[in-house]
């Protein structure tokens, strides 16, 4: 049966496909971000933890609007809110990609703060799209949320996917002696980082003219305050708290999944393809999570796919090879494909009074979860177990290659590794000399670089011997990050199996409508 006749307004399949796009322009852009991270620490010197804080700021932003703007939802218009996304998609590309010029200007600082406001925006623009396409899509489609809600969210891993064989194409590829062929540079950040612009563009051309229904809570007369209570009954409460453990593990891990594996498997571009094949792997999986969630039920299913979590971030920890690396993210990739849009499914089911409300809390408690806890968390272990690691490997090393600043994080400090200095060291220097020659041939003045290449002078004799170190020790953090996010789905598999028990208890899981949560 197709959308379109499932659906209960005449657009029902338009609108669908619509808060799609909106949903992939999100993927695209987080995609090609995760696979530029490396030459903003080259460009601009970020460590671990200042790029996760970027990737984290972006999330943040994405959380707060949600939850915001669900409260209003309703009453402003679905419309006039995809209207005000749409504007604010195209605001963040502009200051985005103004960091080069903000860095030459004021340093490393300045070029933080472009980057990280314009992931804020462009999380501002992904937190009202998701805030209208979530209780939109509920209410296209009231007799079988969970299975739309899986296509809706199939946008992500297709955006995700779009995005990333994207940057794998541009990634560029070092000098191979074997064969004998030259360094390709990667293409410019900022050409990749304006891809998200092209679905922004056809999702705002298929709302044109478009008529919104309301919810099935405004429909029913239930007003702001009943929808705001539902956010505290217990077991709202207890979903809220699991989301933001998936939020952590999915979010936050994605952040940082493809630079990891990437290493672990000597090359860049094989992170990012392993991260489009699993991103292809969810986007599949996502079209079928009706008939699964039929036979084992939404809780069911959350509860299978916390395991695998679990199974595949632990065996992705302890990964050595490239055939470990495949198997191991395919495990990981099946664990975490249904967890977010079936965790929304389970807050409309059951708290179909909540509205655009209940559905937009959790949805923002999940973001806000990746991004003050998840991003930035997993970048600082691996910054705190790379420099342990190397420091008891080669304190002379991690000495040339530490950072000039501590991290804190919950009161745990590291001092990492300088990322632009690592750059160097994994280049030859090859990149600090090109563009030392094109800043000598304009002549131009540039502190940071002469600050590198006066460092580099002292580092490149010592370069031989400190490479394998630091370079295992960057593994060695990343492997030990998933180790320990691992833990998360473990306790979320706990919580499920609870709600489970719970609920059978009850005589079963069911959904309920707005007439019977009224009683």
């Amino acid at each position: 049966m197709s959308a379109q006749s499932e659906g209960n307004t005449p657009n029902a399949s338009r609108l669908l496909w619509a808060g799609f796009m909106a949903i992939l322009a999100a993927g695209v852009g987080y995609s090609v971000r995760g696979g530029i991270l490396g030459q903003w620490a080259e460009q601009f010197g970020f460590t671990m933890t200042e790029l996760g804080a970027i990737t984290g700021g972006g999330l943040t932003g994405f959380g707060l609007v949600i939850i915001i703007s669900s409260l209003f939802a309703d009453k402003v218009g679905y419309g006039k809110l995809m209207i005000a996304a749409f504007a604010l998609h195209f605001i963040s590309a502009v200051i985005t990609l103004a960091a080069p010029a903000a860095f030459a200007a004021g340093g490393k600082d300045a070029a933080f703060n472009c980057l990280f406001w314009g992931m804020f925006i462009f999380a501002i623009g992904n937190g009202l799209c998701e805030a209208v396409v979530n209780p939109l899509t509920a209410t296209l489609f009231p007799k079988n949320k969970a299975h739309y809600l899986n296509i809706l969210h199939a946008g992500w891993p297709a955006g995700l996917v779009l995005g990333g064989l994207a940057s794998a194409m541009m990634a560029g590829s070092p000098a191979d002696a074997t064969t004998g062929a030259a360094a390709v540079l990667p293409t410019d950040w900022k050409i990749q980082m304006s891809l998200f612009l092209v679905p922004v563009i056809i999702y705002g051309v298929m709302l044109l003219g478009q008529k919104f229904p309301r919810s099935e809570a405004e429909t029913a007369g239930v007003t702001l305050g009943q929808m705001i209570g539902t956010v505290f009954a217990p077991l709202m409460l207890v979903l809220l708290v699991i989301h933001g453990m998936v939020g952590y593990v999915e979010l936050g891990t994605d952040s940082w999944i493809g630079k990891i594996t990437g290493s672990i498997m000597g090359s860049p571009a094989a992170g990012l393809k392993l991260f489009v094949y699993t991103s292809l792997l969810m986007f599949a999986l996502r079209f079928v999570a009706g008939p699964i969630v039929h036979k084992i039920s939404p809780l069911g299913l959350l509860l299978v796919s916390s395991i695998l979590g679990f199974v595949g971030l632990t065996l992705l920890g302890g990964a050595t090879t490239v055939t470990a690396c495949i198997i191991a993210a395919t495990v990981y990739a099946c664990g975490k494909t249904f967890l977010w849009p079936t965790m929304l499914a389970v807050v409309s089911e059951r708290f179909p009074k909540g509205g655009a409300v209940a559905i937009g809390m959790i949805g923002g408690v999940g973001m806000l979860s990746a991004g003050l806890l998840g991003g930035p968390a997993i970048g600082f272990k691996q910054d705190y177990h790379a420099s342990s690691n190397l420091q008891q490997t080669s304190k002379e090393t991690y000495d040339r290659y530490k950072a000039d600043s501590e991290n804190t994080f919950f009161g745990y400090k590291a001092v990492g590794l300088n990322g632009a200095k690592v750059a160097i060291l994994d280049d030859g220097g090859k990149e600090l000399k090109r563009a030392g020659d094109i800043i000598t041939k304009e002549g131009k003045k540039d502190d940071n670089h002469a600050k590198l290449a006066a460092w580099w002078d002292g580092a490149k004799a010592s370069a031989d011997k400190d490479k394998k170190p630091v370079g295992d020790a960057g593994i060695h953090g990343g492997k030990t990050a998933l180790k320990l996010t691992a833990y998360v789905p473990a306790m979320m598999a706990v919580l499920y199996l609870l709600l489970i028990l719970f609920f059978k208890s009850q005589g079963g899981y069911k959904a309920l409508n707005v007439e019977d949560a009224k009683h």
